[in-house]
């Protein structure tokens, strides 16, 4: 990383940093002005983003996410894409609170991350593998969404049933809403994976030299995310579970997710990242 990436990455830390703390202080004194600077924050945060990539563009002559650090800041980005989404159509302030805590989380988890590549990349790296590789990180930024608004299901449904339901948290969306919301981003996000693990495969079995092992940990564990999700949407459509199994089903499923994002990917003997 050149000095001036690394100064600017510095930059988006700081300034993320920043707006959460913006709209920590909104959900207390819910001031507009504060409100809409966080927002802005947040904004600002997400061209830097966007103009780290670019000139990691420039330096790398392709798409930066082919490393576990490159990864990382990749799905760092698609979750402030989806909280500056989430605030301008869903007006949803919490949420987008929670998400920006998740990826200020990986933004800084990001700097200890490595940046070198497998010595197996050089023989698959081709358009097939870039796109498994946005799918799969897009499919764990949808699975990202429902684990936040699980995350808030839980807490309001706490609050009701105790009856401390106060003003504080007026902000939250219904509960309705809030399962839709977790529907939906199920929904969105198993097709995305499907399509990663199906162009993954062809693109292993096409690109690199010799056997690949169905037991691979990071193959078995990407099925055991696919399969864990599609049973919980099956669950949900025959309304086996529903309202607080469905929540605490995709907190557990997340759990998994990370996982299968970190150290599925350690252990892979052949996977991208190492």
């Amino acid at each position: 990383m050149t000095e001036v990436m690394s100064n600017l990455y510095q930059i988006m830390v700081i300034l993320y940093a920043i707006s959460i703390m913006f709209y920590f202080v909104d959900y207390f004194y819910k001031k507009e002005i504060i409100r809409r600077t966080a927002f802005w924050l947040v904004s600002i945060v997400w061209i830097l983003q966007t103009a780290f990539i670019v000139l990691s563009v420039l330096e790398t002559k392709r798409f930066p996410i082919l490393s576990l650090s490159e990864g990382i800041y990749f799905y760092a980005w698609l979750l402030v894409t989806l909280s500056i989404f989430l605030h301008c159509i869903a007006r949803t302030d919490l949420p987008v609170f929670f998400i920006n805590i998740l990826g200020f989380i990986f933004m800084t988890i990001r700097l200890f991350a490595p940046n070198n590549l497998n010595p197996v990349l050089k023989t698959m790296e081709s358009e097939m593998l870039f796109i498994h590789i946005g799918f799969a990180i897009l499919s764990y930024a949808a699975f990202s969404i429902s684990f936040v608004f699980s995350v808030l299901y839980l807490i309001l449904y706490h609050l009701l049933k105790k009856k401390k339901y106060t003003k504080l948290w007026s902000r939250l969306p219904s509960l309705s809403q809030m399962a839709t919301w977790m529907n939906y981003s199920i929904i969105i996000g198993l097709p995305i994976m499907v399509i990663s693990l199906l162009l993954g495969l062809e693109s292993a079995f096409m690109k690199v030299e010799g056997a690949i092992s169905f037991f691979d940990a990071k193959i078995i564990g990407s099925f055991i995310v696919l399969v864990i999700y599609v049973a919980i949407i099956m669950l949900k459509q025959r309304g086996i579970i529903t309202g607080l199994s469905f929540a605490w089903t995709q907190v557990y499923a997340y759990f998994v997710v990370l996982i299968n994002f970190f150290l599925g990917s350690k252990l892979s003997q052949f996977h991208i990242w190492y």
